[in-house]
C-alpha cells in the first residue's frame, strides 16, 4: 500500500494481507541499500498469523519517493510519522543491521508507542570499515561485492540456498543495483556516524529480542554484548536468540527460523 508521509510517497509492503490497525501492529525496518524485500518470509508469515504487518520502503528507497535520510535519529523521527500516517498508536518495532538502530533510536524516543523490540543482526557503534565506506561512495559495484562477502555464510556463496534455484548472493546484488546512486553511501554513512545507540538502549524498557547470526561476520556475537548489557531496563533482559549456521543475511539464509522466533517474541505474553 502507499502513504503519504511528510508530503512524499512511500510503499509499504503489508505482507499479502490487507493492513488492519486493529491487531497487534510490527514495522519492519529495512538495513542499508535495501528495501522492504528483504522481510518477504517473514512479513507474510507474520501477516498470516494474526499481525498487521507495515514493511517500508525508507525515503529514497525501493519505490519510495523522496531523498534518503541522513541520520538515524532523522529515519527514528520518520518512523514516528509512518505510524501517525498509517493511523497506528501503538506498535512492535523490528530492525535489521541499519534498521536495528532506526528501530532502537525510535523506541528510545517514543516509549509510550512501542510494545516490543527485536535488533537484528545489530551492534552500537556500528562503525562501517572505511574500504567499503570509500566503495559505497565511488565504486557501487566494489561495495556490493564486499557487502555480499560479509554478509552471506561460505554455504551461500558456494549457492547453498532454502529457495531452489535462487541464488541468495545473486539476488542480494539485483537488489543493491536497484537502489538509486548514492543511496546504500548514504546508509553506510549514517551507521558509521551514530553514536547514540548505547544511551538509546538504556532508556528501553519494553521486551526485547536480539537476533544474531551464528556465522554473522558483520555484526558478530562477541560485539553485540555492549548492547546487550545497555538494555538494563529491559523486563528479564534482552533476549538473545541465536540463528544457527546463519551469517548477517539471516532472514535470507535461515528465513524458517528468524520467522518463527520473530512470531514466537512477538506473539507472546
Amino acid at each position: 500500500m502507499e502513504l503519504s508521509i511528510n508530503d512524499t510517497p512511500v510503499y509499504l509492503y503489508t505482507g499479502g494481507r490487507p493492513f488492519d490497525r486493529q491487531l497487534p501492529v510490527v514495522v519492519l525496518i529495512h538495513g542499508a541499500g535495501h528495501d522492504h524485500s528483504v522481510w518477504n518470509y517473514q512479513a507474510r508469515q507474520l501477516a498470516h498469523h494474526g499481525l498487521a504487518v507495515l514493511a517500508p520502503d525508507l525515503p529514497g528507497h525501493g519505490r519510495s519517493q523522496g531523498s534518503p535520510l541522513p541520520t538515524i535519529e532523522a529515519l527514528a523521527d520518520w518512523v514516528e510519522a509512518l505510524l501517525d500516517a498509517a493511523g497506528v498508536v501503538h506498535a512492535a518495532l523490528a530492525g535489521h543491521s541499519m534498521g536495528s538502530l532506526v528501530a532502537l533510536q525510535a523506541a528510545a524516543q517514543a516509549p509510550e508507542r512501542i510494545r516490543k523490540l527485536i535488533l537484528i543482526g545489530s551492534v552500537a557503534p556500528m562503525p562501517v570499515a572505511p574500504p567499503l565506506l570509500g566503495a559505497a561512495a565511488n565504486a557501487r559495484e566494489l561495495a556490493h561485492g564486499m557487502i555480499n562477502q560479509w554478509s552471506y555464510t561460505p554455504a551461500s556463496q558456494l549457492g547453498a540456498s532454502p529457495i531452489p534455484g535462487v541464488s541468495l548472493t545473486g539476488l542480494n546484488q539485483r537488489l543493491m543495483e536497484r537502489q538509486r546512486e548514492g543511496v546504500l553511501a548514504n546508509d553506510l554513512a549514517a551507521c558509521n556516524a551514530y553514536q547514540g545507540g548505547l544511551e538509546a538502549a538504556s532508556r528501553i524498557a519494553v521486551p526485547c529480542a536480539m537476533l544474531c547470526g551464528e556465522r554473522d561476520q558483520m555484526t558478530p556475537r562477541k560485539a553485540v554484548k555492549p548492547l546487550q548489557e545497555a538494555l538494563a531496563k529491559v523486563p528479564g533482559g534482552a533476549r538473545m536468540i541465536v540463528i544457527k549456521g546463519a551469517g548477517h543475511a539471516m532472514m535470507a539464509e535461515a528465513p524458517d527460523a528468524v520467522g518463527d522466533a520473530m512470531r514466537g517474541f512477538l506473539t507472546s505474553a
